[in-house]
């Protein structure tokens, strides 16, 4: 597309209502924003876009965040880059999951059989779900997603996202499917994919394993209950805040120097209530200085009894299950009474009767003493994680790998950071790592772990020797599919075969989006294009899940990086500074925002949130976006009705090349803030510039450009050409717009022009022509504005001193200031002005 200037058709009446729709259809016409695939890598720009989860709407966060990344596509392709800018729906996962639970009414059960004519329920009830199949579930959840992601894709073009739809994937599609598959299964190949039985941290109301990246701590209430164990020589005090897991008690542990407990390493204890024999053991976690000093060990009560468990080769006694309720029958060892009386109760029912029970025993010294602590949660829970042992499928992610965690903070340092400060995150993260990537999750609505087990027998799974399918085979769902050498009739049955029930983490799909969005051993000619990705744009919060498990993946599958450069946005917070979320019930949804003050004020307010930084929502920068967008349409009318420019016709006047040469500056400032990806300076920069042309250069100017001659043609071609570039400058932001005033005098798309550069700009201006004049204008109105005078008030005499009065342009000056007599005089001092208005009526 070219950008020759042609005769101006202004309309009479500029106006932002409907730019949206109008140019929404044009580019999609017209194809503005489809990717040239068969450019060079060289000649591409290719952006790793994160896809939004599809479990509800949009708000006013993401708007902020997926602008950032729109105007940094939008400059690279006025680069002359070719912008590879393809969108994804993460849409599969627990969000999904709750959301067609509530929506439907309905809870999977696997153990259902499908039926092909089920509709859910015309008036659900949440709290009565009704139990269908997984497989009729999960067509429920391709039900509501489609739904949801058509309302998503609406919304993206209406911000005027620049993004090429026909590269559009979803994580639960057949494309992501198969690449998610396929990577597990070459981590599988190399070793560094591999099932485990271990404690494992577990959300009782999603009833999911939980990796460490989706953790959070949250100060939750308790209490702490000082417990009389029993000793041969004396008792034993311990406090705890989970007395409910006392049959669950292994050991006792004090600090190896503690010289309170010497004398008791090596013997045992009996706990109370059960009169459970537990070892005393020594071990350096222990903390003197912590309640009594010495605390019990429970399989699991936290992380600490994990360590210790496996560390001093402690024995197993769960009592948690699944569900968060206490098992049904004693651990072995511990007695049927009064375990008895806990079994199948929930943790807190059974803390309730464990401490009345410890009263009436006499085994609870004083009362409980209240506390408040940081307590381990699920990111997306409810409720306190518990510790259960579980199978589950783990990829080595340097956790446990000293050699794979110096070679991932290598990639980090590799990695380009804006703002560079965030690289410490990323570090800290990896530094903090304790233990590998946990993967696989009991959940329905995901990407299925692509194995089987044989069945030996005694119809028991031999965990060691899965079955694995051919890469030619994916996507499979081993729940019906059948894996190679078996029928379907031997599902379940001894000698035959059982299917992995899990799926896969949500993270494990997402952390390859730069390979399915560019067609990894799907579509080589693509993926040579566009892999390594030059940007991941993503929010600050999420290095610790995202950025590095898609580093992870890139490092062990390609041994590259999956990108070169990773740009951070920043929280919305709301007006008391908390971080806007769906689940603390704060957001903004967008869509009142948008039809009210218009797509580009909306992404005004969304570019001046620096990258890295969190910004409060405010509307009263949207409304401030809002009006620059209206003086971009009204100054631009202004700029296009003074009269043709003759063909030839060249810039000569001092204060037309100051006015181009201060411009060019502003386009080296913007230039420079873009390739930083600071596009809040650029924005800034050319921001304040406009509002000066219009204020000063404007007023100066605007009575020789109505006239003739070669003075009044130099006018109008600096005009011109100063609209020209600032349009072009505004266009990564401000989209609308600048495409509207763009179209009423330029051949093709703003979007599709060349970014301004000096070379189109004339040289020999002095910007100081421009400043002088201006302040000489200002400190004129300011004397009439004194006054209470019209601006358009003569006046009889003007003298302007100063050491800058050579570089006053005074013929403009008189004529914008309606001067009869201006002086200029030179002295060392700063400018000034002394006015003699003309006497009125």
């Amino acid at each position: 597309m070219t950008e020759q200037p042609r005769t101006p058709n202004v309309p009479s009446k500029p106006s932002l209502d409907g730019l949206e729709e109008k140019w929404v259809r044009v580019w999609e016409t017209e194809g503005t924003y489809r990717f040239d695939r068969t450019k060079a890598r060289a000649e591409v720009y290719s952006i790793d876009t994160p896809p939004p989860t599809v479990s509800g709407s949009l708000h006013v966060g993401h708007v902020f965040s997926y602008t950032h990344t729109d105007t940094v596509a939008r400059f690279q392709r006025m680069r002359g880059r070719e912008v590879f800018y393809p969108m994804g729906w993460d849409d599969n996962g627990l969000p999904t999951e709750r959301r067609v639970q509530n929506y439907f009414g309905v809870r999977c059960d696997p153990s259902l059989s499908y039926d092909p004519s089920f509709e859910p329920p015309e008036k659900p009830d949440p709290k009565r779900q009704l139990p269908v199949s997984r497989r009729n579930f999960i067509e429920l959840c391709e039900r509501l997603t489609e739904i949801d992601e058509k309302a998503f894709e609406e919304m993206w073009r209406r911000v005027g996202l620049s993004v090429d739809w026909n590269h559009l994937y979803t994580t639960i599609g057949d494309e992501s499917r198969t690449a998610s598959q396929r990577a597990f299964l070459r981590n599988l190949a190399r070793g560094e994919a591999y099932m485990s039985e271990a404690p494992t941290l577990w959300d009782v109301t999603f009833r999911t394993a939980v990796a460490q990246a989706e953790l959070e701590d949250r100060e939750y209430p308790g209490a702490f209950y000082r417990l009389r164990f029993h000793g041969d020589e004396r008792p034993v005090h311990i406090e705890t805040t989970r007395p409910e897991l006392l049959p669950a008690c292994v050991a006792v542990v004090a600090h190896p120097d503690d010289e309170r407990y010497q004398e008791l390493f090596g013997t045992t204890v009996r706990t109370p209530l059960f009169g459970v024999e537990v070892p005393v053991v020594a071990h350096r976690l222990a903390e003197p200085g912590k309640g009594s000093g010495i605390a019990m060990i429970c399989t699991f009560g936290d992380v600490n009894d994990v360590t210790w468990w496996r560390e001093l080769d402690l024995p197993t006694r769960a009592i948690i299950d699944w569900d968060g309720r206490l098992v049904n029958e004693a651990p072995q060892g511990v007695p049927a009474h009064p375990y008895g009386e806990l079994a199948g109760k929930t943790v807190f029912s059974a803390k309730e009767r464990v401490v009345e029970l410890l009263r009436d025993s006499g085994d609870l010294d004083g009362e409980p003493r209240k506390i408040t602590r940081p307590v381990k949660f699920y990111e997306k829970g409810s409720k306190p994680l518990e510790i259960v042992t579980t199978r589950q499928w783990y990829i080595r992610n340097g956790g446990r790998d000293p050699e794979t965690r110096a070679e991932l903070l290598a990639r980090g340092r590799e990695l380009v950071w804006h703002p560079p400060y965030m690289r410490a995150r990323y570090e800290n993260w990896v530094e903090g790592l304790a233990g590998d990537w946990l993967i696989s999750r009991q959940r329905f609505f995901g990407v299925p772990i692509p194995v089987w087990y044989r069945l030996d027998d005694a119809g028991e799974p031999v965990y060691d020797d899965p079955i694995i399918p051919a890469e030619d085979s994916l996507p499979v769902d081993p729940s019906s599919d059948v894996p190679p050498g078996y029928t379907e009739d031997q599902r379940g049955k001894a000698n035959g075969f059982m299917a992995d029930p899990d799926v896969m983490d949500t993270w494990a799909t997402s952390s390859l989006s730069p390979q399915i969005a560019g067609g990894w051993e799907r579509d080589a000619d693509l993926f040579s294009r566009v892999f390594p990705f030059d940007l991941r744009p993503q929010a600050h919060d999420i290095i610790r899940t995202w950025l590095f498990s898609t580093v992870v993946r890139a490092h062990l599958e390609h041994g590259s990086l999956p990108w070169t450069d990773t740009a951070l946005s920043g929280w919305i917070l709301d007006p008391d500074r908390k971080k806007m979320s769906k689940s603390k019930g704060n957001v903004v949804t967008p869509i009142a925002l948008l039809e009210e003050y218009g797509s580009d004020a909306v992404r005004y307010w969304a570019a001046n949130g620096r990258p890295g930084t969190d910004t409060a929502f405010d509307t009263g920068q949207i409304k401030v976006g809002r009006r620059l967008a209206i003086k971009i349409l009204n100054a631009s009318k202004f700029v296009l009705g003074f009269g043709e420019v003759d063909s030839g016709a060249a810039v000569t006047e001092p204060l037309d090349l100051a006015m181009l040469a201060a411009l060019g500056g502003v386009v080296d400032e913007a230039t420079t803030a873009f390739e930083g990806y600071d596009y809040t300076r650029a924005l800034e920069r050319t921001e304040r510039f406009f509002w000066e042309f219009c204020d000063d250069y404007l007023e100066l100017v605007k009575t020789r450009a109505y006239g003739e001659g070669a003075e009044a043609q130099s006018a109008r071609v600096a005009l011109r050409t100063a609209l020209s570039v600032m349009l072009r400058l505004f266009a990564p932001v401000l989209p609308y717009v600048t495409e509207e005033v763009w179209s009423w005098w330029r051949e093709g798309s703003v979007h599709r022009a060349s970014w301004p550069g000096a070379a189109e700009l004339p040289s020999g201006g002095d910007p100081a022509v421009l400043a002088a004049t201006a302040e000489a204008l200002r400190q004129i109105r300011k004397a009439k504005s004194e006054a209470k005078v019209s601006m358009r008030a003569d006046v009889t005499r003007a003298v302007v001193r100063g050491a800058e009065v050579r570089r006053v342009a005074g013929p403009d000056l008189v004529a914008a200031g309606r001067i009869a007599d201006l002086s200029l005089e030179e002295e060392p001092v700063e400018l000034t002005v002394h006015v003699t208005l003309a006497p009125t009526g």
